[in-house]
């Protein structure tokens, strides 16, 4: 089985803000274990922005990009050096991996980040990855790890993301367990499940929450992927998902998983603009499989170009329903939209038939 973990930064340190090298020990002979019984792992690891605060002892957040930035230049050889001497206590090789958004926004990064992975696992050598907080910018980071950890699975088409956090899993009326229900399985996140989700880091120490972990279960799912989120404390639960036993809380894969390419369009790709259609294209989209014409368009909104991806709206309702590569840029939609094919040909003479070609469309 091919499974990425994704291990937060509460779970990293401890409650001085320092790495929590003796978690870390724990959690490597854990995956260690793991590994021995013929599992592919692939770790997402956070901390660096964490780790960086507590060997500076510094008590407050970053509140500027600058600040996080220098402060992830320091944490981050700090946390692969605590995976490196932990792993090397079972003669397991661990590499590290720095990614930003633009590396999952190109096709040709993303294929080589995907074979990089890939080419490692074959060698049972462990990737651990995590965003490069030192470069990385508003418009290129993911703003979490938990969508990292679930475009890593669908990079490598893995069969299980794990999600390791401070609680237990998600709770009907979430709580971290107080007051509520733990919730074993979802087949389906409906809006009333995304509702249950904080929209915060409950330790205060991450970026993201249970909003974010359900978000990274909806990518996953969509590619075919199971989520499981447990408590990281209690790494025995590990072994008992390799087991099949029912813990945490589980989202199931969906039962028609994107291919590779739509996974991409759908997740990978970040949109840059807004494509609204009235209602006859979008039951043509949805519901006959067709391609989008720009006669059905009837307005656009952002700044992308040829070959960008677009999100797909319906002008009345403002729902998104598909993404989608785009075979014009902003200018040019905003003469064509509206048009039939042959009034495109006399305004754009090398003018695509297709706003977007229905090989490159993912109803969402």
């Amino acid at each position: 089985m091919k499974i990425v973990i994704k291990v937060g930064t509460s779970t990293l340190t401890d409650k001085e803000g320092l790495l929590n090298k003796k978690y870390i020990a724990d959690f490597a002979a854990a995956v260690s274990e793991m590994a021995k019984n013929g599992h592919d792992i692939i770790i997402v690891s956070s901390g660096a922005i964490g780790a960086g605060l507590g060997h500076l002892r510094q008590k407050t957040k970053p509140k500027t990009l600058r600040e996080k930035q220098a402060l992830a230049a320091i944490g981050q050889p700090l946390v692969m050096n605590a995976y490196n001497e932990a792993f090397a206590e079972y003669g397991i090789t661990a590499a590290q991996l720095l990614l930003t958004r633009d590396d999952f926004d190109s096709r040709t990064k993303y294929i080589n980040a995907r074979n990089t992975m890939s080419e490692l696992v074959e060698k049972k050598i462990i990737p651990i990855i995590n965003e490069n907080d030192t470069i990385a910018v508003e418009e290129i980071n993911f703003g979490d790890n938990d969508t990292l950890g679930a475009l890593a699975a669908l990079a490598v088409d893995a069969d299980t993301l794990i999600i390791l956090t401070d609680v237990d899993g998600l709770y009907d009326g979430f709580g971290g367990g107080s007051g509520g229900k733990l919730i074993g399985k979802v087949e389906n996140i409906t809006e009333e499940i995304e509702s249950l989700a904080s929209s915060k880091s409950s330790s205060g120490k991450g970026a993201g929450g249970m909003k974010t972990k359900i978000t990274a279960a909806k990518i996953a799912s969509a590619s075919g992927i199971n989520t499981i989120i447990i408590n990281g404390m209690k790494l025995k639960l590990l072994k008992d998902i390799i087991e099949r036993k029912e813990v945490g809380t589980e989202f199931a894969a969906g039962k028609k998983p994107l291919e590779a390419k739509k996974s991409w369009i759908a997740f990978g790709k970040k949109a840059k603009g807004y494509v609204f259609v009235d209602k006859k294209a979008a039951e043509a989209l949805t519901s006959r499989g067709k391609s989008l014409l720009a006669a059905g368009v009837t307005g656009v909104c952002g700044n992308f170009k040829r070959g960008d991806t677009v999100i797909v709206a319906e002008k009345d309702t403002k729902k998104d329903f598909a993404r989608g590569l785009i075979n014009y840029g902003c200018e040019d939609m905003l003469k064509i939209k509206g048009k039939n094919t042959k009034e495109i040909k006399k305004i754009i003479t090398a003018g695509e038939d297709e706003v977007i070609h229905r090989d490159n469309l993912v109803i969402l």
